[in-house]
């Protein structure tokens, strides 16, 4: 997904835009309100994440100027105004979402989930395949070359979560706060348990593996070759 982060708190930009990266995000940062528009206006992106106050152009502003030109794209709001008037003033100008600061990273990705779901809801997937491998979300099976794998609950969603970022690197940060709800590292070997777990019913048996280990970085889930 394509995302930019209108924000002029370049650490807080910086914060957000690495999280987004990490998660499998394309994500272009504009610093003031006219950067943001310019933008936005010109660049094709699926999701907007504007901050209030802006300089140059207010981020209420901002979004209304959008809307006025048909821009139809989710906006998230993400702001230290966060009294019930504010919020409303958001909606209100265009927003879609409106989340106050601080705020939990998890919290950021569910939103735009949600978002994106809303706009397009017919990519919503329900099967995913990575080679021989595949998930079924609704029925809640998982096979690999036809045979099926019974998983237990944490490993399912942990399958899940690889299979949804197939190819890219997924850190153990990325694991406890989105399979684990954890907003914190605690300073256990859960995950190199269930992993140890995952990779002995996925991989084992089969010729090629699927799972790997990033040396100082995380896991990947990749196809065969």
């Amino acid at each position: 997904m394509r995302i930019l982060v209108i924000e002029d708190d370049l650490e807080a930009a910086a914060y957000v835009t690495k999280g987004l990266r990490e998660s499998g995000h394309v994500v272009d940062h504009a610093a003031d309100g006219e950067e943001g528009l310019s933008l936005a206006l010109a660049g094709n992106f699926d999701m907007l994440i504007v901050d209030r106050m802006l300089p140059k152009r207010d981020g209420l502003s901002l979004v209304k100027t959008l809307r006025e030109q048909g821009a139809t794209t989710p906006v998230l709001f993400l702001s230290a105004l966060g009294e019930v008037d504010d919020r409303v003033k958001g909606l209100r100008a265009g927003g879609d979402d409106y989340l106050t600061k601080p705020f939990a990273f998890v919290e950021l990705l569910a939103r735009i989930e949600v978002l994106v779901r809303r706009a397009a809801p017919e990519q919503v997937q329900t099967k995913i395949q990575v080679s021989d491998l595949e998930i079924d979300l609704l029925g809640r099976k998982v096979t690999r070359n036809g045979q099926a794998i019974d998983l237990q609950p944490r490993e399912f969603r942990l399958l899940e979560y690889l299979m949804k970022h197939t190819g890219q690197v997924v850190t153990r940060t990325m694991l406890l706060e989105n399979v684990w709800e954890y907003h914190f590292d605690p300073q256990t070997n859960v995950i190199d348990v269930h992993m140890s777990r995952l990779r002995g019913k996925i991989d084992k048996n089969f010729e090629t593996p699927l799972i790997h280990t990033i040396r100082g970085a995380g896991y990947s889930l990749r196809a065969a070759g």
